[in-house]
């Protein structure tokens, strides 16, 4: 069974399935999602994931640094919990929690790469003009999702902005979990795979291959690199080109490495979870 793990997801599900499982991890949770593999396999866990795939994550922000992670860096936590945290208003459900509000997300992804959102509506006032519903409605589909944006718990938030983004604690080997060191060298019966965009401008290239320098004990032949060409952060994970080209890739590495040293059921690739 495969599992895609995204922002907001719960407890990695291998354990519950008896190891007979391969996770996704889609951009941020990349970082928890090794942390986690890399735990149960130093506890010497049976029910590790065949295999993970880490997509977009970023697991070494100081490779090729974009502005975002230059933005962390330089402002430091303190900015960002004075600046982008915000309560949840009455009469809202979680009335006062503390949050990283969808509408703030929404600006700083829009504001990146705002000439190309332009452009794109620019060219929607174009096709209904001329009367091209197709072109219109594909418009309206990706922007229905892309503008899907929830909030975030700002505990969470700032944790991630902290450990990955400002101390860089995976890669450097000073990430811990209730009080216990996480050490990726340990990881040595999971499968690896990663998959970058060639224009990603949200975790560039470089930053999830980082983790086959971490994972040194997976076999070479357990591992795999996939660069995209032509797609940015959000390409990595939907539209044309990840069905076409990333997804196929995946659902061969998965089947693969369906078996590694156990007896198992064979694999039923199910999606449980999605941005």
């Amino acid at each position: 069974m495969l599992f895609v793990v995204g922002p907001g997801r719960g407890k990695l599900p291998a354990r519950l399935l008896g190891g007979d499982a391969h996770v996704i991890a889609v951009c941020q949770p990349s970082v928890p999602v090794l942390a986690a593999v890399a735990l149960m396999e130093a506890n010497g866990d049976p029910n590790v994931p065949h295999s993970m795939v880490l997509m977009g994550g970023p697991i070494d922000t100081r490779i090729n640094p974009n502005e975002v992670n230059k933005l962390a860096e330089h402002r430091g936590l303190t900015w960002f919990r004075n600046h982008v945290i915000t309560k949840v208003p009455f009469p809202h459900p979680g009335v006062m929690r503390d949050v990283y509000p969808g509408f703030l997300q929404l600006h700083g992804f829009m504001s990146m790469n705002l000439d190309r959102h332009i452009e794109a509506h620019h060219n929607l006032f174009l096709h209904l003009v001329k009367g091209d519903g197709d072109s219109a409605q594909k418009h309206r589909e990706f922007y229905d999702e892309y503008l899907a944006v929830m909030d975030l718990a700002a505990e969470f938030y700032l944790q991630t902005v902290d450990t990955v983004f400002i101390r860089h604690a995976l890669p450097k080997g000073e990430m811990t979990h209730r009080g216990n060191r996480v050490d990726p060298t340990a990881i040595r019966r999971v499968a690896l795979m990663t998959v970058e965009g060639e224009n990603d401008d949200i975790s560039s290239v470089g930053q999830t291959e980082a983790a086959h320098a971490l994972c040194v004990n997976i076999p070479e032949e357990r591992k795999v690199h996939y660069v995209q060409p032509d797609v940015g952060h959000y390409g990595v994970f939907n539209g044309s080109r990840f069905r076409a080209e990333i997804a196929p890739r995946i659902a061969d590495f998965a089947l693969s490495n369906n078996s590694g040293a156990r007896t198992v059921r064979s694999a039923v690739l199910k999606v449980v979870g999605q941005r």
